[in-house]
Formats: structure tokens, C-alpha cells, sequence
């Protein structure tokens, strides 16, 4: 087994957008194992917008990413040395091992996972924390009913598409917003929406409108910004928003919200969420979601970055909606 391990390392907090010059790839000796401790190859890599708030030293919800260590992140891989008796190698497991090619664990948090029903990198995204967020963010904030129109934005990603396809099953109207044709193609020909919106169209308003007669009911919010404020004025009297992410935000532009007195006129309900902060719903989320992606009645797409030494720019890519559903990094 090699005796290094390259890691990325957050070495710069972003002043405006972040940039590769942020990160710096390193290479570090492997120690040997002690007592108790697992050794993991990771296979893959997950990336997602909230590692953007964390490279920040700003007041937030989680502490900020230190600076010089290793960047945070999930992943999955493969047992490759064990010398705690709960792990064996062969196995695969669920980690948050960040940025590296190799995680050393003493087992705590380390889930194993079964790779023969559902693919090891779907344990990243819809299968893990994008999907349970959406699952949670449907079934526990808006609380979907069967002929309710829903708006989801960032709808081809791995959160929203997750949401979107859910709707569906609880018999709602879905509405996505995406960015191009491609994606809201893909939004309504793959996944089953009724109907999604390019925002980058430039008449995001009139096309969302068009696209909600009876006006909304629940907005699974990802973007923020201009997108919040075009569902917004469609939404239905006690109309609930679940709030999940604001990407419009995260390099620190102000995103004012436009017609703040819509909340009250229409008596709306926008709660922010983490899924963390949700225990309970992670068990019965991830039955049903594992069982729905085995079955293949649940649709997934993934962006694949090849290389460590690729996810920097993947990371930022992604930031920009580079990326087609989930963005990862595959390790081996």
C-alpha cells in the first residue's frame, strides 16, 4: 500500500468569489495504523454549495473550515486496512474524510454501505445527505397535498430533483426552475416535472407564471435572490418556503429581498433548515429513497470530476451551475 496521501487543503479565505489559488494540493506520509483504527481508500468525492459558506470566516450555522486542513467533505471508498473488529476490508463505507485520497478513522461516524443495490457515488447524493435534505425539506416543512403546485429552484440538481420527483409521488404539481434548455429538458422529460422555468431566459417572472395558474403552494428554495422573489409573487395564501440554500448569496453579494410585505399579505411560512438538525428523519428518509433509486423509480444524474487534483476547480464550477445533478470527484 503507498505510503502517501495526497490531501487539498484550504489555505486562503475567499475575499469576494473563491478562487484555486484557495486550495493547495499536498502530499502527506501515511501513518501506521494504531489500535482501533480503519483505513479507507476513498472512491469518491462529494462537492456541495455549503462548503462554500464554511471556507468563510463569517457568523453561520457550523464553524468555519480552518485554514492549512484538509477540506471538509463526505465520501465514499473502500476498507483497505483494518485493525478495529466492527470493519473488515472489503468493506464500503460512508465518511467524512474530506479532500483526500485516504481517510484513517477510529470508527466513529463510519457508516457501512451496500454498493449491490445501489451505486457506491449515489451514497453522496441521492441516497445521502442532498436527498435527505430534500426529502425532509418536503415531507417536514411543506408538507405537500395531493393538487398543491410546488416550485422547486436549481431544479436539475442533486437536492432539487430529489424534490421535484417526490412532489410527483405525493400527487403535486411540480414546477422547476433550472438554468438553460438542456436542464429544464432534462427537469421535465426525465424526471417527471410538470413544467420548468429557465431562468436565464430573462423573462423568469412571466414564464413562472405562466407555469403556475393556480399559483404556488410550496417553494423548496436552493438560489435566493431574484429567484425567491419571482415564487414569491406567486404564492398562494399560507403558502410554505423551505428553505434550503441560497446560492445567489455565497460569494457575498447583498440579495435583498424585493417585496418583503408579501409574507405578510400572504401569511407565508418560510422556515430555514438543516438537515442535520432533523435526526429523525434520516432513517425513514433513507429507506425510502434507497428503495426508490434500487426499483430505479427515483432518477439521478451525476457531473464526474476524474482526479483530486481536479476538484478545486469541479468545487467552483459547480458554484457557477457547471455541473448536470451531482457534482463528484472520483478518487480511484
Amino acid at each position: 500500500m503507498t505510503a502517501v496521501n495526497r490531501q487539498i487543503l484550504l489555505v486562503s479565505r475567499p475575499q469576494g468569489e473563491a478562487s484555486v489559488d484557495n486550495f493547495r494540493l499536498v502530499e502527506t506520509p501515511l501513518a501506521p495504523l494504531a489500535d482501533g483504527e480503519v483505513r479507507v481508500r476513498n472512491h469518491f468525492l462529494s462537492l456541495d454549495p455549503y462548503m462554500r459558506g464554511r471556507m468563510s470566516d463569517a457568523k453561520s450555522y457550523a464553524d468555519p473550515q480552518p485554514l492549512n486542513e484538509v477540506m471538509i467533505g463526505a465520501t465514499v471508498g473502500e476498507v483497505v486496512e483494518s485493525r478495529n473488529p466492527k470493519f473488515a476490508a472489503g468493506d464500503k463505507v460512508l465518511g467524512m474524510f474530506g479532500w483526500q485520497e485516504y481517510g484513517t478513522s477510529n470508527g466513529k461516524g463510519l457508516q457501512k454501505v451496500d454498493a449491490s443495490r445501489v451505486p457506491l457515488s449515489a451514497y453522496l447524493g441521492v441516497v445521502g445527505m442532498p436527498g435527505v435534505t430534500a426529502w425532509t425539506g418536503l415531507n417536514r416543512i411543506i408538507q405537500p397535498k395531493a393538487g398543491q403546485t410546488i416550485v422547486v429552484s436549481s431544479a436539475s440538481g442533486p437536492v432539487g430533483t430529489v424534490v421535484g420527483q417526490l412532489a410527483k409521488r405525493a400527487g403535486c404539481r411540480a414546477v422547476g426552475i433550472a438554468g438553460g434548455p438542456d436542464k429544464c429538458r432534462y427537469v421535465v422529460d426525465t424526471l417527471g416535472f410538470d413544467a420548468c422555468v429557465d431562468y436565464k431566459a430573462g423573462r423568469l417572472y412571466e414564464d413562472l407564471k405562466a407555469a403556475t395558474p393556480d399559483g404556488v403552494d410550496g417553494c423548496f428554495e436552493n438560489v435566493g435572490g431574484a429567484v425567491l422573489d419571482a415564487t414569491m409573487a406567486r404564492m398562494n395564501a399560507f403558502g410554505r418556503i423551505a428553505l434550503c440554500g441560497m446560492i445567489a448569496a455565497y460569494d457575498g453579494a447583498p440579495t435583498p429581498m424585493t417585496h418583503p410585505a408579501l409574507i405578510l399579505r400572504s401569511r407565508l411560512m418560510i422556515q430555514g433548515f438543516i438537515v442535520s438538525e432533523f435526526p429523525d428523519a434520516w432513517p425513514p428518509a433513507l429507506k425510502e429513497l434507497s428503495e426508490l433509486v434500487a426499483t430505479q423509480q427515483l432518477h439521478y444524474r451525476e457531473t464526474v470530476a476524474n482526479g483530486l487534483e481536479n476538484a478545486p476547480d469541479a468545487f467552483l464550477g459547480m458554484l457557477k451551475g457547471r455541473n448536470f445533478g451531482k457534482q463528484i470527484v472520483q478518487l480511484v
